[in-house]
């Protein structure tokens, strides 16, 4: 092979990769998925609409707690 071939030939692998590249680049997607960070934001409570108290300053709490109204975790 003669220098001018072998020039030749990296130009053209060059200009190929270079076109492989910025197609990609323009309208692919990246290899890897982006990453989403889901954050919950708890509030403070308040505790005079959230509270029940009864004579003498003591909570009223029952007993018992159906857990079919409560609702479910944020996941």
């Amino acid at each position: 092979m003669q220098l001018g071939d072998i020039i030749a030939n990296t130009l053209v692998i060059l200009l190929l990769v270079c076109f492989l590249a910025s197609t990609f680049f323009l309208f692919g997607k990246p290899l890897w998925p982006e990453q989403h960070a889901r954050m919950v934001i708890i509030v403070p409570v308040d505790t005079m609409t959230t509270s029940s108290t009864g004579r003498g300053g003591a909570p009223v709490l029952p007993g018992t707690f159906d857990t079919s109204i409560a609702r479910p975790r944020p996941s």
